[in-house]
Formats: structure tokens, sequence, C-alpha cells
């Protein structure tokens, strides 16, 4: 599968089924997310990768309701940072950008592998962090949620969710988000 054919196949899927997650998959993963670009190389991201069946039922209590769907993810991965690990440069700071940068690369890898890689952004962060043991210093910045891709509409989904799991949600046409030369307002 080449680039352009992993970002045109990634999907927010939420209907999922169980897939294998072995050791392998976990370090393809993670040296997929260790490519991604940052500032002077300070590779700011860190990575929980959660598969064992009782601490994913554990993190289940710290989602919102409407991430029910995730109970059938069969791997979560807590993705975090902090400031201090990366550039501040003139008021920026990058460790949030980094560390997404190099979420989408595992995202994609996902994807080109077969696979569903949802992040999301509704959990409890303490929660998350006393389940996982991640320093309190620490931003979770999301949660990747790990499955196949299931064919049919699992219960788990609200109806809303049902409605938009068959079809990519509308993409904001270029003249909305892209500008040449200058910023067009």
């Amino acid at each position: 599968m080449e680039v352009r054919e992993a970002i045109e196949a990634r999907r927010a899927y939420r209907s999922l089924d169980p897939t294998s997650v072995t050791d392998e998959l976990i370090r393809d993963l993670a040296e997929s997310a260790s490519l991604a670009p940052s500032c002077f190389n300070y590779q700011p991201w860190r990575f929980v990768f959660v598969r064992d069946p009782e601490i994913l039922a554990e993190m289940h209590g710290a989602l919102s309701k409407t991430n029910r769907w995730i109970e059938r993810a069969s791997m979560m991965v807590a993705v975090f940072s902090r400031e201090e690990d990366d550039c501040r440069v003139r008021g920026r700071i990058y460790h949030q950008f980094d560390t997404g940068m190099a979420t989408a690369f595992l995202i994609l890898r996902a994807t080109e592998l077969g696979l569903v890689a949802h992040p999301i952004a509704g959990y409890r962060e303490k929660r998350v962090k006393e389940i996982l043991g991640i320093p309190e210093e620490m931003q979770v910045i999301t949660l990747v949620n790990v499955g196949k891709h299931a064919e049919v509409l699992h219960d788990l989904l609200t109806d809303g969710q049902k409605e938009v799991e068959g079809n990519r949600p509308p993409r904001k046409p270029f003249e909305e988000f892209a500008y040449i030369d200058r910023y067009g307002g």
C-alpha cells in the first residue's frame, strides 16, 4: 500500500471486531511512530500499548458514555508527552504537535496493516494516568483504539455513530482551509 492509499483508506470506524495483538505488531507500530520528525529530534512522545483484557476493562471505566464501542477494541494506546521534553521557541510549544505527528505515523501504519486505529478525546485523564501508572506531569493527549473493522454494525454504537459508520464524513473543500501565497480570510 502506498502512503496515499493509507491516507485515503484511514477512517475513524467504530464498529470493531477483535484482532490479534502480538509483540511484533506493537513493536511495528511503535517503530513507525518513532520515525516521525520532531523539533531537534527530541522525540517527546510516549506510548502505553494496552492489550491485557483486565486492564482494558479497567480503562473502559475511564471513557465517556458515547465511547462504549471501544469495548470491542483489541488494544488501546495511551499517547502522552510533556512540554519539558520538547522545544519551546518564541512561545510556541511543540510537544503536542510532534506527538501528534508520531501518532499519525502509528495510525497510518495500522491502516496499512488492515487495522482501524481510532483516536479519541472522550476519557478522564486522571483516571487513565492512575490505571496505567503515567506520571502526573505528563499530558495524555489521546487514546488510540485498535481493532479490525467489523462487517456488521455492533449494538455498542449510538444511532448517530451507526449513521456515519458507512460513509466518510464530508471534508471541507480546499478553499475553506488552504491558501496559496497569502491567507485569504
